[in-house]
């Protein structure tokens, strides 16, 4: 296939140029090409033959004509004789390239031709003679493009004042592999070099890239020319320019580190609360990691328009503005755990991407499955009123759903082409890197843990690195007492202090384990295990499997685990340990007990199946006394229990007996777990015409106590008010009388003051969504989305408009959110989700999905996150046969 793809594509670099001249000129003969010839390189990834060192940009970004000139010039090393130089360039209009140096600089700059190779998004520079090992040559290569209308290369953004002018900006989005859209260059992330970047802009213009501007030149009376300093060795994904009329705030960090926000200036006002979330958190990643910050400035931009949260840019980090600006007003709790949490990853990707970096997208789990875990550790020391740790759970679930599905892939994953590298990007990488990470944690205890990442990121700085290298870092560390430092004593690599500061030394095992065998079964296999417990007298006979949904469709895989164990009794909570290395093993408790709960505090990825009475009895304790168990064990009974009868292990009675103990629940992680279970049944029954008063009380009498208790204000921790968020929106929206009475009286009040009412935070996702049943409230609701004052509930309004039932408003609003003027492009992926799991939207969304599946896949790229969330968060609201037979035969129009 790939023969026939690249015979198919001959060199057809003679058009290069030709949109952009006319009649004959020196650019149509640089880059004409043989067409009957081949391009001289036939493989995706590129050669090693050329590395580069240094790149010099001049980038000329037009805001009115929505276009830019770049000049790139790149010193390269010769590793292998060659005779041409291959390297990406994508959409780029090359009007010129030479070659010069070699040794002595044995030939001047010389003009060279240039082919073309579209499907791997490559050019080839072609010398005159062989480039000589060991040599350095410089490339220079003139060229330009249009800025992007994506959300990806160097693309054009634009926001409204607050008196309705149109404003642009231009902004980088390169990762993974959209650099390449912005100046030629070796984009991949092994390909470090460092970076001098000047921009061009009008004086009414700022211009912000990675490293500090150490001088600007005035060019001409309308252009200035900044000049950047030089970065530090770095990925090309990571390098990152803008220009804009955006404001901004800074302060400095202990460490002497300034930190600036920049934003639309009608929101500066809204930085405050990142700025110091920022500074308190580039602070503690700096003592943490025993490692400086290298650059002397961390920039957070907020952009109008961003596809995804944040991009972790070395230096000038880039965020939605709802991933940034804050309103201490209007904002709500959820805001500002989402903040904070986003800005946390991005900066802790400084270390954890940007200064160690994996080797190939396939072990991106290295960057993104570290940022996520270190978000926990970090937010939980500085900003512990947001009790982080109540979340983290969540994610494992999130991730545990995605991998329990054949479909589903290895954390560490061999991947070649560009869609195969942003399918990487997903919960998998993210979120079960995290979880696997923090069950490692867990195992090797934290002074250990932490001893060992330091190492790895001091052994490979400015490096790039492969799983391997991570495991070896973390066998063998010895922690010394009362410091942060780890060392390696004797010349076996081997700890020589007192075995019981052995990080293992707590685990029942038979044998000594290295790091790396242990987690090669959890980042090399796809999926998890299912632990079934048998309790027997004093034995505990314990056997694992492959968890899997749909498996009768697909053959055993006989994949084992090491498993880390954990369990408490009902005579004991204190908390054992025992290693599982094989399928059946069995552990012997001192003396028999009434029930036994494994996996304590849900620190491992796997779920447990209970047999015999097991889980009765853990049924009885949780009537009986809920909180002999901590919430978040309870939160992971919730979860395996319906786990377990999705693949028929349990029947759904045995599921819905134990949830009857929520209504004495009142923790936000097992209410969230309950609600995230017992919602999509009830939703099943809506799309079966069972949707009638009786079917919507069952489930709110389970929560009713806990609904009947919210306060409508916004007091409390972040933890109650997020579960009064969720809680009064559950209930509205599940038709509970009380509630829907009490949003409408707030609804009508708001109204009739036309928006100006103060609500408070935690209550408006229900008042919004109960007033935006009727098309006049819609239609208000919908108006004061359009206003800037708006800008932070918008989210809230999103969610509210989505579940009309108006299937015109339904329809109105995708479309609004394609063209992209009054609904940000941005924010349909998520819109068509909210609207899929309307029952009066469902239908509308995959046929909105179909018909505008080219557009979609245009603005958002195929295999993207963004993509792979609306297909998934339309086709799966479908709930019958029937409906997946249809489907099926349907689904051929998004290929």
């Amino acid at each position: 296939m790939k023969t026939l793809l690249l015979l198919s594509v001959l060199s057809v670099a003679g058009s290069v140029s030709s949109d952009h001249h006319s009649g004959t000129s020196e650019a149509d003969h640089v880059a004409s090409g043989n067409g009957s010839k081949l391009f001289p390189w036939d493989k995706m990834r590129l050669p090693k033959h050329v590395t580069p060192v240094h790149y010099d940009l001049i980038i000329h970004p037009n805001l009115t004509t929505l276009t830019f000139t770049g000049f790139a010039k790149i010193e390269v090393t010769v590793n292998q004789q060659t005779t041409s130089v291959i390297l990406h360039s994508k959409h780029l209009q090359i009007t010129r390239a030479t070659i010069q140096g070699g040794k002595g600089n044995s030939y001047a700059e010389t003009e060279v031709m240039v082919w073309e190779h579209p499907p791997f998004e490559q050019i080839a520079l072609l010398a005159p003679e062989p480039l000589q090992v060991g040599q350095n040559y410089t490339v220079h290569i003139e060229y330009s493009a249009n800025l992007s209308e994506s959300f990806h290369g160097f693309y054009k953004s634009s926001y409204r004042t607050q008196e309705g002018e149109v404003r642009v900006l231009a902004i980088t989005q390169f990762e993974p592999t959209a650099a390449r859209m912005a100046f030629p260059c070796f984009d991949e992330p092994s390909f470090k070099a460092q970076f001098s970047v000047k921009i061009r802009r009008e004086p009414k213009h700022l211009a912000l890239s990675n490293m500090p501007i150490v001088r600007s030149v005035n060019i001409s009376k309308w252009l200035v020319e900044d000049h950047f300093d030089v970065s530090v060795k770095m990925s090309t994904y990571l390098v990152a320019f803008m220009v804009s009329d955006f404001k901004s705030v800074s302060k400095m960090t202990r460490h002497g580190i300034k930190i600036s926000i920049y934003a639309v200036p009608d929101k500066i006002n809204q930085a405050d609360y990142a700025l110091d979330a920022a500074v308190k958190l580039l602070d503690f990643y700096e003592d943490y990691f025993s490692i400086p910050y290298p650059l002397p400035k961390q920039d957070l931009a907020a952009i109008p328009d961003f596809q995804s949260g944040a991009m972790e840019n070395w230096g000038l980090t880039t965020y939605r503005e709802s991933a940034l600006l804050y309103d201490s007003e209007k904002s709500s709790a959820s805001s500002k755990l989402w903040i904070t949490m986003i800005i946390a990853h991005e900066l802790a990707h400084q270390w954890f991407g940007n200064l160690v970096t994996m080797e190939w997208w396939d072990d991106l789990w290295l960057n993104e499955g570290f940022a996520k875990f270190m978000e926990y550790v970090s937010v939980s020391v500085t900003h512990p009123e947001l009790k982080v740790e109540d979340y983290f759970l969540g994610k494992c679930f999130d991730a545990m759903e995605v991998d329990a599905l054949n479909s589903s892939h290895p954390v560490s994953t061999p991947v070649e082409d560009p869609a195969q590298i942003l399918e990487m990007f997903d919960d998998v990488s993210y979120e079960k890197g995290a979880c696997i990470l923090n069950m490692l944690w867990n195992y090797l205890t934290a002074d250990v843990f932490k001893a060992g990442i330091v190492q790895y990121l001091r052994n490979y700085s400015y490096q790039n690195t492969k799983n391997e290298d991570l495991w070896n870092s973390l066998t063998n560390i010895c922690p010394i007492d009362g410091t942060h430092e780890s060392q390696l004593q004797g010349d076996d690599g081997f700890c020589t202090r007192n075995q019981q500061t052995s990080s293992s030394s707590h685990w029942t095992r038979r044998e000594s384990l290295e790091v790396g065998t242990m987690m090669n079964t959890w980042t090399l296999q796809k999926g998890f295990p299912l632990i079934t417990v048998m309790a027997k007298g004093k034995n505990v006979y314990l056997q694992q499997e492959h968890y899997m949904k749909g498996s009768h469709f697909s053959p055993p895989t006989g994949y084992l685990w090491h498993v880390p164990l954990t369990y408490i009794t009902s005579k004991s909570d204190t908390v054992q340990r025992f290693l599982l290395t094989t399928k059946t093993d069995v552990l012997i408790l001192p003396e028999e007990v009434e029930w036994i709960k494994f996996n304590v505090g849900m620190n491992g990825y796997y779920i447990m199946h209970y047999e015999d009475d097991g889980w009765d009895n853990l049924i009885s304790l949780l009537k009986e006394n809920h909180t002999a168990i901590s919430s978040n064990d309870r939160a992971s009974l919730i979860n395996n229990v319906f786990q377990l009868v999705s693949i028929g292990k349990l029947s759904i009675s045995k599921a819905l007996d134990l949830t009857l103990y929520l209504n004495r629940e009142s923790q936000i992680m097992p209410v969230f777990q309950g609600m995230n279970e017992l919602i999509p049944i009830y939703k099943l029954m809506e799309k079966r015409d069972m949707d009638n008063v009786e079917n919507q009380l069952k489930v709110i009498n389970i929560f009713k106590n806990l609904i009947d208790k919210q306060s409508w204000n916004d007091e409390g921790s972040v933890s109650e008010r997020l579960l009064r968020n969720s809680l009064l929106l559950f209930a509205c929206a599940r038709k509970y009388q009380p509630c829907v009475d009490k949003a409408e009286e707030y609804f009508m009040k708001w109204k009739e003051s036309d928006g100006t009412l103060r609500l408070p935070s935690d209550v408006k996702a229900a008042v919004y969504a109960v007033g935006a049943q009727t098309v006049q409230g819609w239609d208000f609701l919908f108006s004061k989305y359009r206003l800037p004052s708006f800008n932070t509930e918008k989210n809230e309004i999103e969610v509210a408009l989505s579940i009309s039932r108006n299937k015109e408003k339904l329809q109105w609003l995708m479309d609004q959110g394609l063209l992209g003027d009054i609904v940000k492009t941005q924010d349909l992926p998520h819109i068509v989700v909210f609207v899929a799991k309307n029952p009066s939207g469902y239908h509308l969304a995959w046929k909105f999905l179909k018909e505008n599946w080219n557009k979609l896949a245009q603005k958002f790229e195929l295999g993207s996150h963004s993509i792979a969330g609306m297909v998934i968060g339309v086709t799966n609201q479908y709930s019958t046969r029937e409906q997946g037979c249809m489907l099926h035969k349907k689904s051929h129009v998004l290929g």
